[in-house]
């Protein structure tokens, strides 16, 4: 099958929105949207793309879900819903019956003050009725909420995770641990997919080596498998640090010594099964 980009974003710039975005990250300081990304995936052998929010609104849920409608290449949407709130079912229904192409939701636990939001028992409430729809979370943490991840996944054992950017390891400082311990018993859990995306942008910007990326990737792979790990671009953010076209190559490359039925499912076949995208 066809390359399935799992994670990338659009958005229309603004300071307020933004505000995340740094000088160091000032090329992001723009609008993002299809016609700007299928410039990008022209030629390249994608055959669809996830679209991920990037501020927590219903509003941008909504927009997102509405482009998706638009554009055939965008086969499925993570949003983002109040799942700590009581009407969540309510909330979730609605957006369901505007496009059947929302596929997964995700809150920004990694800008929580809590360090321990995730085992909230109102935000677990809310996570119990994303298997009702039948829907995915994903999972945006940085690697010192690990331990508390997989307290929350075994709290979930019917529901399908995907944990993005394999959990933002120290890649820049070249620490492996305690990340990798934590990621290893965090891929135990079958219900548990791993986005390898983030990668270039967790390293330092301008002197990122391929071989630095190595052993991240290595590890991710033995805790998952490649049944369970899939390509993801993180565009527009990655150009930070690495153009869409060279980090899918570098992708190609760390997987190239797998089978090629290991590579088709990195590339898109786990994507279409976790997110349920039915791409045929």
């Amino acid at each position: 099958m066809k390359t399935i980009d799992s994670h990338h974003h659009f958005w229309k710039y603004s300071t307020e929105e933004y505000g995340w975005i740094d000088d160091e990250m000032k090329v992001l300081r723009r609008d993002f949207l299809p016609k700007d990304l299928e410039k990008e995936i022209k030629g390249a052998g994608i055959g669809g793309v996830v679209s991920v929010q990037a501020r927590q609104t219903l509003e941008e849920t909504e927009w997102l879900l509405g482009l998706a409608e638009k554009h055939d290449f965008i086969k499925g949407v993570v949003g983002w819903a109040p799942l700590i709130s009581p009407d969540i079912k309510k909330c979730i229904a609605g957006l369901i019956s505007s496009s059947s192409k929302l596929k997964s939701l995700r809150h920004v636990v990694q800008g929580e003050p809590d360090e321990n939001f995730i085992l909230r028992k109102d935000f677990n409430d809310g996570i119990r009725s994303l298997e009702e729809f039948g829907l995915a979370y994903d999972i945006l943490i940085f690697e010192r909420h690990l331990p508390q991840t997989i307290k929350f996944v075994d709290m979930h054992p019917e529901q399908i995770f995907i944990l993005d950017h394999i959990a933002k390891p120290g890649i820049k400082d070249n620490l492996l641990e305690p990340w990798k311990k934590n990621i290893i018993s965090l891929g135990k859990r079958e219900n548990v997919f791993c986005k390898v995306s983030g990668m270039v942008t967790e390293a330092y910007y301008l002197n990122w080596t391929e071989k630095q990326l190595q052993p991240y990737f290595n590890t991710v792979l033995e805790a998952f498998g490649p049944e369970r790990l899939m390509f993801g671009s993180d565009w527009p953010v990655c150009t930070v640090a690495c153009e869409y076209r060279r980090w899918l190559g570098i992708l190609r490359k760390l997987i190239s010594k797998l089978s090629v039925s290991e590579q088709d499912f990195i590339l898109g076949g786990n994507a279409d099964r976790a997110y349920k995208l039915n791409i045929q």
